[in-house]
């Protein structure tokens, strides 16, 4: 949407995350990433850890099920989404506002881990949900024996072409 602030944050996790399912029958996992900035000191000539920013973040639906189902505890990840500020009041009745981040994708780092991935089956979401699975895209990087694929046409719009040879 326009003006929402989307924010990319690399940290690790500090909890495995906490999976949910909410009245209305959504499942939502919350989960808090640590990031610290390093910052080089000339004059020690060292690496410094800067002040470490604790974000909570939740992730909804089919993706909250895989991402508590595949990262755990102090795993590096990198996760995309929108800041989200809500306003709570306490059990003492003082009036709270916290900052959250609502991941839109979330997937673990690959600089200092490797993983396998497993694509689960595809499942059609249930009528009138919003969001969900979608539908797997065609990859068009395995295409046995030749296929079609986009290629760019006049005006920039993409038209499908026979492909005889690799690319």
């Amino acid at each position: 949407m326009v003006g929402e602030t989307v924010i990319t944050v690399v940290g690790n996790l500090t909890d495995d995350p906490e999976l949910r399912l909410t009245p209305s029958g959504d499942t939502v996992a919350h989960f808090t990433v640590a990031s610290t900035p390093r910052t080089f000191d000339r004059q020690s000539n060292e690496w410094r850890d800067a002040e470490t920013l604790f974000l909570r973040c939740s992730v909804w639906r089919q993706e909250a099920e895989h991402a508590a189902e595949s990262l755990t505890r102090g795993t590096r990840v990198i996760v995309q989404g929108r800041l989200r500020q809500r306003t709570y009041e306490t059990r003492e009745g003082e009036r709270r506002t916290v900052i959250e981040l609502e991941a839109d994708e979330i997937g673990p780092s690959l600089r200092f881990a490797a993983v396998t991935i497993t694509k689960p089956p595809y499942t059609a979401a249930p009528a009138g949900s919003r969001g969900g699975p979608r539908p797997p895209a065609e990859d068009p990087f395995t295409r046995p024996g030749g296929g079609e694929r986009p290629v760019p046409a006049e005006g920039g719009q993409h038209a499908l072409r026979k492909e005889t040879e690799p690319f």
